[in-house]
């Protein structure tokens, strides 16, 4: 009874830790950036994805150009990026943050043009490689 007890206990200990110490096998990280681009491909409206800049209040049209090969590890999440273009060819990063569910996974927060957000998350240990 303490040994299964005991199991039970680092079960919900290692389900709290996520995946920071594991690595992700090569069919989970396909299935990422899968789920990452069928996300981009429903949000395009006439092959881009329409973004309102805050600060200068117009809507960018950004044109998906590359997704970068790196999966970062957000405790249990993930982060995914991708580089767009706006029409005037200035790069825009999005990051994709990513939770799994069921048997894939599903975008729960989308960060244009906002490194200081990943960066922030990086520098306190939160976002690793």
């Amino acid at each position: 009874m303490r040994a299964l007890l005991l199991a039970s206990v680092l079960v919900v200990l290692s389900a709290g830790s996520g995946f920071a110490d594991t690595e992700l096998s090569l069919n989970e990280k396909a299935t990422l950036q899968a789920a990452m681009q069928r996300h981009i491909d429903r949000s395009l409206v006439d092959g881009t994805i329409l973004y309102l800049d805050r600060s200068s209040g117009d809507v960018r049209r950004l044109h998906p150009v590359t997704a970068h090969p790196m999966i970062l590890i957000y405790g249990a999440h993930f982060v995914l990026c991708f580089d767009f273009r706006d029409d005037a060819g200035e790069t825009v990063p999005i990051d994709y943050y990513m939770a799994r569910q069921d048997n894939t996974y599903t975008v729960f927060h989308t960060a244009v043009a906002d490194r200081t957000l990943l960066q922030g998350l990086m520098a306190s240990g939160k976002v690793t490689r």
